[in-house]
């Protein structure tokens, strides 16, 4: 065998190496990840789960806010929120009592739970905070002013963790909920 070909193969195996490494280690580190986050979404899930029932969420101070936010572009929907006003009003984030509840209108009437959304006004989290808020790793999107609801500036973070988005988890949009009535009842 000649001393390139030794080389090559010798490089080849050290590039096979590295890769596999490198796969490993992102698994791990991913499921490290998963694993903390999920264990912090299961917590969320079981302090909403009452709000399967929209009932539940009324007595709770949640009501019907805008229009069930559908297509936009084609990226899926929001589903309809259901607000806390008193929550929205004060700039503390807590993962246990999201601001906004969000439901999907089910074929033959009725909505069914599908995810939260964590809310704050941008001037009230700015005078205390250097940095946006941020909830399970995620920083929250800043809405600007002129927005579709009227209102002022916000900080948002939407959660699916009762209908799974193939967009991912935080996305804002999810293409499995339409407002539309035709949702997937299972």
């Amino acid at each position: 065998m000649s001393v390139t070909s030794e080389i090559r193969r010798r490089s080849i195996r050290s590039l096979i190496l590295v890769v596999a490494l490198f796969a490993v280690v992102g698994t791990i580190g991913s499921a490290i990840v998963l694993g903390a986050s999920q264990g912090d979404l299961a917590k969320v899930r079981a302090a909403t789960s009452a709000f399967h029932e929209i009932a539940a969420a009324e007595k709770a101070g949640y009501g019907p806010f805008y229009v069930c936010t559908d297509e936009n572009g084609g990226a899926g929907a929001m589903g309809q929120h259901y607000v806390n006003g008193a929550l929205v009003g004060d700039p503390a984030i807590n993962a246990l009592t999201p601001e906004a509840v969000i439901y999907e209108p089910m074929p033959g009437g009725g909505q069914r739970l599908v995810g939260v959304e964590y809310v704050t006004f941008q001037d009230a989290w700015d005078a205390s905070h250097a940095s946006p808020p941020a909830l399970f790793g995620r920083n929250f999107k800043l809405i600007p002013a002129g927005n579709r609801y009227g209102l002022p500036p916000f900080y948002e973070l939407h959660v699916w963790l009762w209908q799974p988005n193939p967009s991912g988890i935080f996305n804002d949009w999810n293409p499995s909920v339409s407002c539309r009535g035709q949702g997937d009842p299972a």
